[in-house]
């Protein structure tokens, strides 16, 4: 459908060598976008931008520290350059340190609030202005069922993505008048290797998870591409501000 289409747009995908950003990236690419996958790690970017190629769109793998507002800048500069645009921000930079608040140092606060909130306003930052020129765009955040809930094991990064639907609200006001949309997902408990390191680390995890979910599984990546459609394209030029999880069901449950 030509409301779901995304041919002519440029996609910068942040954390998008893999897990939920690769599912969401190969979304993109298969409704016709242009991808830039930006992370630290050159070998899986290489891996995701070969693999995004393959659908039939440019890629292009830009190694940045996006919790650095000079090298954001420069990231920015470099997806304009070499492919033509920005119209599509996914925020998907993210890490996690399981400690509780009274055992977890100030270091890693930082760390963790710098990765996963700072960074998604530096480069929305980076981007307004080309996207305010261009007469629209669209900014996807990356939330996470710690948005809504709590957790003794991840202080720092129940924070981070509680702000970053603060955040979100924010950009979505203050840009409607550029036509940008600003929304974040939330994504429950996701097949990743981030939440393979979480299952080794609390224990029962993954049987309590199965136990809420009404979908009975964990996510897998592709079932964020639907989402990152949906959002980045024109079907969704009347939703700003919202916060979709994409969970299985998980938050509804009581």
């Amino acid at each position: 459908m030509k409301s779901f289409d995304l041919k002519g747009r440029v996609a910068i995908v942040t954390g998008g060598n893999g897990g939920i950003g690769l599912g969401m990236a190969r979304g993109l690419a298969d409704a016709g976008a242009d991808i830039a996958v930006v992370g630290r790690n050159e070998e899986k970017s290489k891996a995701a931008v070969a693999d995004l190629k393959a659908r039939g769109v440019k890629a292009i793998a830009v190694t940045t520290d996006v919790t650095d507002k000079t090298a954001v800048a420069r990231m920015v500069g470099q997806v304009a350059s070499e492919l033509g645009r920005v119209d599509i921000l996914v925020n998907n930079a993210g890490i996690n340190i399981r400690k509780p608040p009274h055992v977890l140092e100030a270091e890693e606060w930082e760390s963790v609030i710098d990765t996963n909130l700072t960074s998604a306003f530096l480069c929305s930052k980076a981007v307004h202005p080309m996207m305010k020129v261009a007469g629209r765009g669209k900014v996807i955040n990356i939330g996470s069922m710690m948005s809504i809930f709590g957790a003794s094991f991840a202080p720092a990064y129940a924070a981070s993505k509680g702000g970053i639907v603060q955040f979100t609200r924010a950009c979505a006001c203050a840009w409607a008048p550029d036509n940008i949309q600003a929304n974040a997902i939330l994504p429950g408990w996701i097949d990743t290797d981030l939440t393979k390191r979480a299952r080794l680390e609390v224990g029962g995890l993954h049987e309590r998870v199965l136990a809420r979910t009404p979908a009975a599984r964990w996510g897998a990546i592709d079932d964020f591409a639907g989402i990152a459609v949906f959002l980045a394209s024109p079907a969704s030029d009347f939703v700003t501000g919202t916060a979709i999880p994409v969970d299985g069901g998980y938050s509804i449950v009581g």
